[in-house]
């Protein structure tokens, strides 16, 4: 039986404390970089220079006639197009937010994770990880703004419930097709091996008692990024499959793995995955609504030209910003319900109450994970059970 090592757990809570200290950082950071652009006018003063226009030239126009403001953006510029200005306005504002942000990215992402025994990666691959990134996220999150634009030239008032539909296709989208075309550009998926023939048996059979058709077991790379380890159930129809980080492979019993597995198998016997992208979809609807609402006040009060003015977008995201902030602790305690029912499936399905504790101690020591965090921590920050709860748990079951 793993027992939990005291000074993991001492070097646990130093690593979660730093890493929270972190987050406030860089929250209050991302606050005022969007305040600064808000009130000093630069939004505004980008998107005339983007757009080749005079300062004092153009018409201010109302909510109600969003379909007029396209008129008003033709200048000298090739940027006066606004399918061309939005992603111009998005390379100057989020880039010069990413030089700024880099050494905190650095160091919370390199250094500090070497600093507690956390990674394993080179410094090239981490800034090969981050230009991947970057070419990933960038056209996506374009499509995202792109589409939120249209329809807030389109839509007229009820631009955030067109908003809120198209994310909705966009994130079912996301969730069938990342596995077999995002993810692999940053691991290396390959079915498990002759070697490990017993445990993708096993594994196959679980998934087949909770009548969850997968195309396979596989195992990608994680340690050349980290010595944590993790297992997973991702996409969705055809895309559907195990992963196994090889960490966990080697470092992990067959009982423990079949546990870990087992919960996240739980996830789709409760259909978690529809029940938490209702859950998301219908929180980010009420986001976008409250949005629009901010936006109609900033009109008035910082000079754009409406809700749909390319230089409102630093107000639009410092509003998504707040909301998100507020919303966390909802957010994460709906997370951990159904965490909880996923180890409870863990737990009745496998009747293996010992590997399902030995191997959540296992993850602690490993992951450092703090299993005794503070209420308000847990409270605020964290989407799963505390560890030493979920090994609680598993220890009393019956």
């Amino acid at each position: 039986m793993t027992t939990l090592d005291p000074e993991k757990q001492k070097q646990a809570k130093q690593y979660a404390r730093i890493r929270r200290r972190l987050w406030l950082v860089d929250t209050v950071f991302s606050a005022l970089y969007f305040l600064a652009w808000i009130y000093f006018g630069w939004s505004i003063t980008l998107r005339d220079w983007l757009a080749g226009i005079q300062h004092g030239g153009i018409p201010k126009v109302s909510s109600s006639s969003l379909h007029l403001l396209d008129r008003y953006f033709y200048g000298s510029s090739m940027f006066a197009n606004p399918w061309l200005l939005v992603p111009a306005f998005v390379a100057v504002f989020g880039g010069i937010f990413f030089i700024l942000n880099l050494p905190l990215g650095y160091y919370s992402g390199f250094v500090l994770p070497h600093r507690f025994g956390q990674s394993n990666q080179t410094l090239k691959g981490w800034i090969t990880d981050q230009l991947k990134g970057l070419a990933v996220g960038l056209p996506l999150g374009l499509i995202v703004i792109e589409f939120m634009y249209l329809a807030l030239r389109s839509a007229g008032d009820l631009w955030w419930l067109w908003a809120a539909a198209g994310l909705l296709v966009f994130n079912v989208l996301l969730i069938n097709l990342a596995p077999i075309l995002i993810m692999p550009l940053f691991n290396t998926y390959v079915p498990l091996g002759d070697e490990h023939r017993d445990l993708a048996d096993r594994l196959l059979k679980l998934a087949e008692r909770a009548n969850t058709k997968v195309s396979g077991v596989f195992k990608f790379d994680m340690s050349k990024r980290t010595k944590s380890a993790n297992a997973a159930l991702t996409g969705i129809g055809n895309t559907r499959r195990i992963i196994l980080g090889d960490t966990l492979i080697n470092e992990f019993s067959p009982d423990e793995v079949e546990t870990v597995l087992a919960h996240e198998l739980g996830h789709h016997v409760n259909r978690d995955i529809p029940v938490l992208v209702t859950f998301g979809i219908l929180s980010t609807t009420l986001g976008l609504y409250l949005a629009s609402l901010g936006l109609n006040w900033a009109i008035d009060q910082f000079g754009f030209l409406s809700p749909a003015d390319v230089a409102a977008l630093p107000a639009l995201g410092l509003i998504f910003g707040a909301y998100d902030l507020l919303t966390m602790p909802l957010n994460n305690a709906v997370s951990r319900w159904r965490e909880n029912m996923a180890d409870d499936y863990a737990l009745n399905s496998t009747g293996k109450k010992e590997a399902f504790a030995s191997a959540f101690t296992r993850l602690a020591n490993q992951n450092l994970g703090d299993v005794d965090p503070e209420k308000w921590v847990v409270f605020m920050f964290y989407s799963h059970p505390p560890l030493g709860e979920r090994i609680a748990k598993a220890n009393t079951w019956k």
